[in-house]
Formats: structure tokens, C-alpha cells, sequence
């Protein structure tokens, strides 16, 4: 399941995958704060990229976030193990009570952008996202990819070295929101 559009002469796709087996060169990470590895994506990719992520994490935290990375920016690390050359780690907000409200949506924006901002700055030209927040954040799906995908053709038309993003979501009822997003966004 995937559906490509092109925006401005680049790419934007929408697939149905796992974001650990991307060939592009960077992936991003729906990492949680401490960057120390969790469930979902954030878990996964840990799991996948081998220890080498988790002690690039621990430096940041050690050097640049002491604290925790605060909500919607974004940082790289090496991919480890995985085919991505990079991870680029993000952390989006909270819908705990399954709404987004505007700060929220705000945040989740950022997460976005920041990221795609961060990839540019390094060059990259291919990354990879999954559906931020949506999964053990429980923001609400149809709305966050209209944010999300609003937030990467607005990058794409404006930015010259990003040349792909890819979304990659993990189910088909997720993949069938985001099309549905996208097919409203692109009339």
C-alpha cells in the first residue's frame, strides 16, 4: 500500500511499513523525553539500531538536555544498525485526554518541522516518518495527520534539500487515514 504525490518537483509518499526497514537516510524517532528507548516506534529503532543509539542519546542528554528533550524539537544521532544513516529523535505531545488542543496541536507541528529543519541542516535529503503521538500518546489520528502532512508539504515547497519524505505507517487503518488526509489536503 503506498500512494506518491509530487510537490514542487519532490516527493511525498505515504506507505504502509515498518520505519526500522527504510532505506532512506534518515528516519525519525517518536521518541519520549528521557531518549532512553520505550515502547512503539521509539522501542523499536532502539532495538534495531543496537546500542550505539542509546549512548549517542546519553551524550546529548549529558552535553544538551539535561533535562529531557522538551516537547516538539528534534536531535540526530547515528542509525547504528539500521539501513537509515541517521535518526533524527523527536518528541511529540500528550493527547492523554484524546483531544488535541491548539497548544498540542502547536507542539506536534514542531515535532514536525524541527525535524525536517534538522534534516535539511545536515544535508539530508530522504526521511522517513511515522504517525507522531498517535500510538501510547493518543492523539487522535485524522487530525494529526492533517498536521503532519500540511507541516511536510509546506516544508517541501519551501525547502531546497529535502527532495523525499516518506510517511510509514505501521497499520491499515492508520495508512487509509493518512490518504484520506492527503487526498483533502491536495484537491
Amino acid at each position: 500500500m503506498m500512494k506518491k504525490i509530487k510537490i514542487s518537483g519532490k516527493k511525498l509518499v505515504i506507505k504502509k511499513g515498518d520505519i526500522t526497514e527504510e532505506d532512506t537516510e534518515a528516519i525519525v524517532n517518536a521518541a519520549n523525553s528521557s531518549l532512553m528507548g520505550g515502547g512503539g516506534v521509539d522501542g523499536a529503532i532502539h532495538s534495531k539500531g543496537g546500542p550505539v543509539i542509546l549512548e549517542e542519546c546519553k551524550k546529548i542528554r549529558e552535553t544538551e538536555y539535561p533535562e529531557g528533550l522538551p516537547t516538539g524539537k528534534a536531535v540526530i544521532t547515528s542509525g547504528g544498525n539500521l539501513k537509515a544513516r541517521y535518526v533524527i529523535h523527536t518528541v511529540g505531545p500528550v493527547c492523554s485526554s484524546g483531544k488535541l488542543t491548539e497548544d498540542k496541536a502547536r507542539l506536534l507541528k514542531d515535532a514536525y518541522y524541527n525535524s525536517l529543519r534538522l534534516a535539511s541542516e545536515r544535508g539530508i535529503k530522504t526521511i522517513a516518518f511515522p504517525s507522531i503521538s498517535t500510538g501510547a500518546y493518543r492523539c487522535p489520528v485524522e487530525e494529526s495527520s492533517k498536521i503532519a502532512l500540511k507541516t511536510a508539504i509546506d516544508f517541501l515547497k519551501e525547502d531546497r534539500t529535502v527532495q523525499e519524505v516518506r510517511f510509514v505507517l505501521f497499520t491499515d487503518y492508520i495508512y487509509e487515514i493518512y490518504k484520506k488526509s492527503l487526498e483533502e489536503l491536495v484537491k
